[in-house]
């Protein structure tokens, strides 16, 4: 089956993850975009942390809510359920965490 109980809508929160991103990356830029409005949104520091802690609580959602689906629509059992789930958490974490320390 592959999955399919919540209409595949976790792959949103891997849009939204981006989004953020995307605002954290072009924060302090000073070009402008085709209506000649700066592309930088120049926010502080401090909530730029907070986004970048928003995009990590938005990944690890998108990972549950997909072994949750495949759960809740028959392709994976309690126990692979368990198993996949610690195991995707802590490939995003280590690829996360090297990805920070880089």
């Amino acid at each position: 089956m592959s999955g399919g109980h919540f209409d595949y809508q976790q792959y949103r929160l891997n849009d939204m993850a981006n989004d953020i991103e995307t605002v954290i990356y072009h924060n302090n830029s000073t070009e402008l975009n085709t209506f000649r409005n700066r592309i930088g949104a120049g926010l502080p520091d401090d909530i730029i942390e907070e986004f970048k802690h928003a995009v990590t609580l938005l990944r690890e959602a998108e990972i549950y809510v997909q072994r949750i689906d495949w759960l809740l629509s028959g392709d994976d059992g309690e126990d692979s359920f368990r198993i996949r789930l610690k195991k995707d958490l802590e490939m995003y974490r280590a690829i996360s965490s090297n990805q920070k320390g880089a």
